[in-house]
């Protein structure tokens, strides 16, 4: 099996057409057909129902499509350690980010590890949820940072920072006139909120928090990433709900944040890594996310 064999079995298996495949690796579609017939010899399985009319992927395709795109993530973080090395690194730490992870400790945090660990290069991943997880088990990642706990056996989570949950409002909207806005009259607005598949942790701590008001929220619209939320939020079509790293982030002048009155609600950032004994350098940079939070806290008090 050749690295072609993967690439073509990749484009076809994402193209779902063989036409399509072909202009993509620009190649003929005859030898992509040649090629494909080749890995399922070898592999000693139809990957694929071809017909007139659809391409489609058989059982034994899903399963190999579920391994493919770690092989040559693999090959690119091989290629990466080489560069690394050429470059004066003396290692290298990669993290995952996922779910919508509030960013108010990361930029304190890397640049600690670049004052404490200049000889350890940090690459960051954004990966859906499902696929840190994965690569975490497969070794792919170092550790990760995600906004849910939920994660399965064989990965330890650990509280990493945490942040404030506050609204994101339209100037000139009727909640300004509170300073800090109860829930309840909150939800008795339009809301725009992070999509449950893209944000899965963030998604969920939010509607916790909701699920405390005996209101229904009016949802007009999830979105996968908070500049969307704060567009929706300055066009005045609806109230946000986020931490508040990813208001201050947009610096939008049409939104406002505003605090949520009483007890206020915080969204949690994990640190996610596997259940094993962790090399020198990922110790250093777990003790690292713990200091950050503690020095951020006593700034604040």
């Amino acid at each position: 099996m050749e690295i072609r064999h993967l690439r073509c079995f990749l484009a076809v298996a994402e193209e779902l057409h063989f036409a399509r495949a072909a202009e993509r690796l620009h190649i003929d579609q005859s030898p992509l057909s040649r090629t494909i017939k080749e890995l399922e010899e070898e592999l000693g399985a139809h990957l694929f129902i071809r017909t007139t009319r659809s391409t489609q992927l058989t059982r034994a395709g899903r399963l190999f499509l579920e391994h493919v795109p770690r092989i040559f993530a693999a090959l690119d973080q091989a290629r990466d350690s080489v560069k690394s090395a050429a470059n004066g690194f003396h290692g290298q730490l990669r993290i995952a980010l996922s779910d919508g992870v509030t960013p108010s400790r990361l930029p304190a945090l890397l640049a600690r590890c670049r004052e404490e660990d200049p000889e350890v290069e940090i690459r960051l991943f954004e990966v859906p949820l499902s696929q840190q997880i994965k690569g975490l088990h497969s070794d792919l990642y170092d550790a990760g940072f995600s906004m849910a706990d939920d994660v399965g056996d064989g990965i330890l989570v650990a509280p990493a920072w945490e942040d404030e949950v506050m609204v994101a409002v339209p100037a000139r909207h009727p909640v300004l006139a509170y300073r800090r806005v109860p829930l309840e009259e909150v939800l008795r607005y339009p809301l725009v909120l992070g999509d449950p598949a893209a944000c899965e942790g963030h998604a969920r701590q939010i509607d916790r928090i909701l699920r405390k008001q005996k209101l229904e929220p009016m949802i007009v619209q999830h979105v996968t990433s908070y500049d969307l939320m704060m567009t929706f939020v300055s066009a005045g079509i609806a109230l946000g709900l986020a931490g508040a790293a990813h208001i201050t982030a947009s610096r939008d002048p049409g939104v406002i944040a505003r605090p949520l009155a009483g007890k206020q609600p915080l969204l949690t950032t994990y640190l996610l890594r596997r259940d094993k004994e962790p090399s020198e350098m990922l110790t250093r940079f777990v003790e690292r996310v713990g200091c950050i939070d503690e020095a951020d806290t006593t700034d604040d008090s």
